[in-house]
């Protein structure tokens, strides 16, 4: 027996994440998704993990680029967290109108961000609906201050 999708949504908004943006570029075509399914799993080798949605257009890039890059979004870019989670079709530019920097190659960081980790995939692991990718972090900037922009209950919040 296993519970349905609505159930499991409904358990798991009683989880309290931060908010990522994972990000990718293969010859030319640059994209993104709002992640909060994200987390680190090795200090050496330096390694993280995300989760895609597998009929993603990220989800398709990542695997033909085989890199993607991660920001950790600030308590003051909801904007952009919407802007990736969907409220821009998977089809049009999401990164029109965001300023975006990069660390060691194509892949494009949202400016604003606290954190930018920049992997190369270390290994894919299909799981139902998702893929987990697991990332080998090549590169990485942190700012030295900030707040995180978090999500519960299906709304977004900041630390007090």
């Amino acid at each position: 027996m296993t519970i349905s999708p609505e159930e499991l949504r409904s358990a798991m908004r009683n989880w309290a994440s931060g908010i990522t943006v994972v990000t990718t570029e293969y010859e030319g075509k640059r994209h993104g998704m709002t992640v909060s399914s994200f987390t680190s799993l090795s200090l050496e080798p330096a390694l993280l993990s995300v989760s895609l949605y597998n009929t993603s257009r990220t989800h398709k890039l990542v695997t033909a680029a085989q890199r993607f890059g991660v920001t950790i979004l600030a308590a003051d870019q909801e904007e952009v967290s919407n802007r990736f989670a969907g409220r821009i079709p998977d089809t049009d530019d999401r990164f029109e109108g965001c300023n975006v920097e990069y660390l060691i190659s194509k892949i494009p960081f949202i400016k604003g961000g606290l954190s930018f980790m920049e992997c190369k995939v270390y290994d894919a692991i299909v799981m139902g609906t998702n893929t987990l990718f697991i990332g080998e972090i090549v590169a990485a900037k942190a700012i030295e201050d900030g707040n995180p922009l978090l999500y519960f209950d299906r709304k977004y919040g900041k630390l007090a």
